[in-house]
């Protein structure tokens, strides 16, 4: 390039920069930059380095660092936030992990408590057993004694008859005593009677692992701080109808389960605007929007939680995570052990999220395809449980977890971390289902109870109910067809309803 010397040696070229020195000539300022050798050089080295070199102004050179370090330091500073909740987060853990851990102590001794007390009730009940025993046993063994008793006093008896008449030998009465003492038979077998035996149970380490239970220890799974980023669409933003319509309805035909009369559990939308349903029937059911049934494939349960993922229909079964096959055969994606897997939906990431269910613990587990746990949340910052039990569950464009909790009747929402966010519970009579969300965070909440919708922002805020004209009744299913509607499923009707927004 064409370099001017005397611009270069114009202070007014570096402004407020502090140039420094050369490194090759130290007496003299830098001026300039080399990109060849790749630093600030002065005016001597420019005259040397000009004709073989490419230079350029060191103000340039300035401005690039700077936006560069500039863009760096926003960069750190955007996660400068995140980073103080996860402080705060782990603070808060680090001081209740002392009660954490107590409780779980307090969890272990209950259990030892209650097999000592079942043992003591067993040991009881064998002594009960062991005395009936013995009352048994002895009146046998009594009634026995009592027999020999009489059989020898006959033997005597008789012997003393057959003693007078051997001394007596009276013909007469030697004849009458023949059939008499030939009809005494001996005794060629007698009953004995057996002490009972106590058959003790061999316990080792693995019994009391499987039986009394066991600590799951601590492991260690990355999560990944790189959150997904969006755009919402100015579409999406128009305010929804005052009184949405109802655009079509969908007779999913699944029949009623006596005690509740339930028909119709959950729904997932596919890629191609289609629609799968799981009811009260071991089936699943494919319908496009207009209400044309395309498929139905048989299952192992109930279709209680049900969703797409890679253009197929995955659902919970028992202790299972299962996909029906392009060919309608039903695969087992993997297994959730002892745990109860619940509402199911797919990540972000492109993995599986699982409610699940033990006992009275509650959790919600993401997966990979092959069953692998990439994260676990289970407690808040305070090692206390989120959930009691989380049933329906959904993920929000910004990262959020939201869960329906059954037994707390509110909406629960952690971020991607798997920290607290937020809780929603509506009115008191409100019972939320399922939930979903639409492209700019908003969150739709089946209200059962209520015969309506709920309708949140990303942070948990109440904006409006959604109610069609028309109304629906017992709403349990929310799927969204796009940012300008919404699918209902009916829970005790079996419809579908297709409502529009906007």
């Amino acid at each position: 390039m064409i370099f001017n010397l005397s611009v270069l040696s114009s202070r007014r070229v570096l402004g407020h920069f502090q140039p420094g020195f050369c490194e090759s000539h130290p007496k003299h300022e830098c001026s300039a930059f080399c990109k060849t050798c790749d630093f600030p050089i002065c005016l001597l080295c420019v005259s040397i380095k000009q004709k073989s070199h490419n230079l350029s102004e060191l103000s340039e050179k300035i401005e690039e660092l700077l936006k560069s370090i500039g863009q760096e330091n926003n960069r750190l500073q955007s996660s400068r936030h995140e980073l103080e909740r996860l402080l705060d987060h782990t603070t808060k853990q680090l001081s209740s992990l002392s009660s954490f851990y107590q409780k779980r102590k307090k969890e272990v001794t209950a259990q030892g408590d209650e097999w000592h007390k079942q043992i003591d009730n067993t040991v009881k009940k064998l002594h009960r057993e062991l005395d009936e025993l013995k009352k048994e046993n002895e009146v046998m063994i009594k009634k026995q004694k009592r027999e020999f008793e009489k059989a020898i006093g006959n033997i005597d008896e008789l012997n003393r008859k057959s003693t007078r008449l051997q001394k007596a030998k009276n013909v007469t009465e030697m004849q009458k005593f023949i059939p008499v003492i030939t009809e005494q038979k001996t005794m060629k077998e007698f009953t004995q009677y057996t002490f009972p035996t106590f058959h003790e149970c061999k316990l080792d380490e693995n019994y009391m692992q499987t039986n009394f239970g066991f600590i799951e220890k601590m492991q260690e799974i990355k999560i990944s701080l790189l959150g997904k980023r969006f755009t919402p669409d100015p579409r999406s933003c128009r305010k929804v109808l005052e009184v949405p319509s109802v655009s079509s309805v969908i007779d999913t035909g699944f029949p009623a389960r006596e005690e509740y009369n339930s028909r119709l559990y959950d729904m997932a939308v596919t890629d191609d605007q289609k629609v799968w349903m799981g009811g009260h029937s071991r089936e699943l059911k494919l319908f496009d929007l207009q209400g044309h049934l395309h498929r139905t494939v048989t299952i192992t349960c109930r279709g209680f939680f049900i969703c797409t993922y890679n253009k197929q229909v995955v659902y919970s079964g028992t202790e299972t995570v299962k996909k029906i096959s392009d060919d309608d055969t039903v695969v087992t994606m993997f297994t959730t052990e002892d745990w109860i897997p619940y509402g199911i939906t797919v990540s972000a990431s492109g993995d599986l999220l699982v409610c699940l269910l033990k006992g009275d613990q509650s959790k919600v587990v993401l997966y990979c395809s092959t069953g692998t746990v990439l994260q676990e949340i289970q407690y808040d910052s305070e090692c206390q449980p989120l959930y009691q039990l989380a049933w329906y569950i959904a993920e929000n464009v910004n990262g959020d977890i939201i869960v329906t909790d059954y037994k707390k009747r509110i909406v629960i929402a952690v971020d991607r971390l798997g920290i607290f966010r937020y809780t929603y519970s509506g009115r008191e009579n409100d019972s939320v289902c399922s939930v979903v969300t639409d492209s700019i965070g908003n969150v739709y909440v089946a209200d059962f109870n209520g015969d309506k919708i709920h309708m949140l922002d990303r942070d948990g805020r109440f904006l409006r109910y959604i109610i069609p004209e028309g109304g629906i009744k017992q709403p349990r299913a929310v799927c969204m067809i796009g940012d300008g509607e919404m699918i209902v499923g009916e829970q005790n009707t079996g419809l579908a309803k297709r409502i529009k927004l906007r």
